[in-house]
């Protein structure tokens, strides 16, 4: 998409909801020299967004016009949504950072706040949720995941994954040894128009478990599944 990567910052998909004019300009002026990031006015325009793209990161400012950035955030979190959310605030009541954290949110940012502050706190969430393009990662000793190219090697052997396989390991490594189910998977990586069975989720992660072991990705019965 054009985008220059500055200062060994990946090409993270940022999705801001902020209705002041003048802030939402600068901010993504700011994003876009970085990051792909999509804009939305309120929380109608981000369900709009979700309708069709998935996001490494929420920035929500809490005061908006409609549904607040708590209220959006809480319903996110209802559907099972976990993306990392950044909350902007101009409160200076602790009670609504609390509750902020008590819905889910990761960290927060308070008006008037330096760009570089923002920075700081984007790349702390990179780093605390694993928010890597890494090319090579390793599942164990002789099997090694190559994300961009949606291979998995082991020993002499490759084996090549579809998106939906991909993203789920990903999404797996990203969150290990926490139990997922069903639905939180649906959610985070298929979008809303085209939502699966749980047939077909299974289907994946028998694909996926007779490539790197039973034992990488356990059932736990009647829950879910927890990446080891």
């Amino acid at each position: 998409m054009g985008m220059t990567l500055q200062d060994g910052w990946t090409n993270m998909k940022i999705l801001l909801m902020e209705d002041d004019a003048v802030l939402s300009d600068i901010l993504l002026d700011f994003l876009r020299e970085s990051f792909e990031t999509d804009y939305a006015f309120d929380a109608q325009e981000v369900y709009k967004h979700l309708e069709d793209k998935k996001y490494d990161l929420f920035i929500f400012d809490i005061n908006v016009a409609g549904k607040s950035g708590l209220e959006l955030l809480e319903e996110l979190r209802d559907f099972k949504c976990t993306t990392p959310t950044i909350m902007i605030t101009a409160y200076t009541d602790t009670s609504y950072l609390k509750k902020a954290f008590d819905l889910g949110a990761h960290d927060y940012i308070k008006k008037p706040f330096e760009l570089e502050e923002l920075k700081a706190r984007i790349q702390n969430t990179k780093k605390l949720f694993n928010i890597e393009n890494e090319k090579n990662i390793s599942i164990s000793q002789d099997i090694i995941f190559m994300n961009e190219l949606r291979e998995i090697k082991r020993g002499n052997d490759t084996f090549n994954l579809s998106q939906k396989d991909s993203d789920i390991l990903m999404y797996f490594i990203k969150n290990p040894k926490r139990v997922i189910d069903s639905d939180e998977l649906i959610q985070n990586i298929w979008d809303f128009d085209s939502l699966p069975s749980d047939a077909t989720v299974r289907s994946h992660i028998r694909t996926l478990r007779e490539i790197i072991g039973k034992e990488k990705i356990q059932t736990i019965r009647g829950v879910g599944y927890k990446y080891e």
